[in-house]
C-alpha cells in the first residue's frame, strides 16, 4: 500500500493486505491469539502497546487468562485506513515471534438492530436505557458504549408496522470467508434462511419459532 498511514482503505483491499487470523468486519479489523496464561499474554500486550506507541496508532486490546483479542479501526476517520492493516500486520509478526498460534474460533461483532416507525422518538429511550452516546452518521451503528464493550444499536425506518414478525434482531458481522458455514450449520440446526435479497451484506435467518438474526459481512458495501 501507498500513501500516508491516515490514507482510507477498501474492506476488499484491507482483507488482501492483511496477514492471519485478522478479519475485517464493518469498520474495524479483529483477531484474537491464544496465549495460554496471563503472564504470556501480558508479555504480548506490552510487546504491542510498544509498537502502537511507536507508530502512534493503538489497537483495543482485551488481555483474558488465556488469550488476547485485539480490534483496530482510525476513529477520527469513522473507517479503516492503511494504519490499521501495518499495525495489524505488525502485531501479526510479534505473535510469530512468540510463538502464539490464533485463536480457535474466528472473530464476530453483535450489533442490535431496531425497527421503527419514529426513530427519533425512540432513540433517546434507548440511549437512556442502555447508557449510550450517540455515534456519526459515517459509522455502523447509531449509538453505541463509550466503552466500546456492550454492542451497538442502529435503528431501520419502517413505513409501516409489522405486527408478524419481531422487530427487534441481533445483527453478527462475521468474516466474509465463514458466512456461508455458519448459515449451513443453523438451518442444519433446525433453523431457515428466511431471506438473501440483500446478500452478500447481509443474510436474514430465523431460529424455528420465527426469531431472527442477520448474518453480515462487509462484501457488497462498497
Amino acid at each position: 500500500m501507498t500513501g500516508s498511514s491516515g490514507t482510507p482503505v477498501s474492506a476488499a483491499a484491507a482483507t488482501e493486505a492483511l496477514s492471519d487470523p485478522w478479519r475485517v468486519m464493518a469498520d474495524t479489523v479483529y483477531a484474537a491469539f491464544r496465549t495460554k496464561n496471563m503472564v504470556r499474554g501480558g508479555d504480548f500486550v506490552a510487546k504491542i502497546i510498544e509498537a502502537a506507541e511507536a507508530a502512534g496508532h493503538h489497537p483495543d486490546v482485551e488481555l483474558r487468562y488465556g488469550s488476547v483479542h485485539l480490534a483496530l479501526t482510525t476513529h477520527s476517520a469513522h473507517r479503516l485506513t492503511e494504519a490499521d492493516v501495518a499495525l495489524a500486520n505488525q502485531i501479526s509478526a510479534i505473535a510469530s515471534d512468540l510463538d502464539l498460534e490464533p485463536a480457535a474460533a474466528p472473530p464476530a461483532r453483535f450489533e442490535l438492530g431496531i425497527d421503527a416507525l419514529d426513530i427519533d422518538k425512540i432513540r433517546p429511550f434507548w440511549k437512556a436505557v442502555l447508557g449510550y452516546d450517540d455515534e456519526p452518521e459515517e459509522t455502523s451503528v447509531d449509538i453505541s458504549d463509550s466503552a466500546g464493550i456492550l454492542p451497538g444499536v442502529w435503528f431501520q425506518q419502517m413505513d409501516e408496522p409489522r405486527p408478524e414478525r419481531n422487530r427487534v434482531h441481533v445483527d453478527l458481522w462475521v468474516p466474509h470467508d465463514v458466512v456461508e458455514e455458519r448459515i449451513a450449520a443453523a438451518i442444519g440446526a433446525g433453523g431457515s434462511l428466511v431471506s438473501d435479497d440483500f446478500a452478500p451484506e447481509w443474510y436474514v435467518l430465523a431460529d424455528a419459532e420465527g426469531n431472527e438474526i442477520c448474518l453480515c459481512t462487509w462484501r457488497g458495501r462498497e
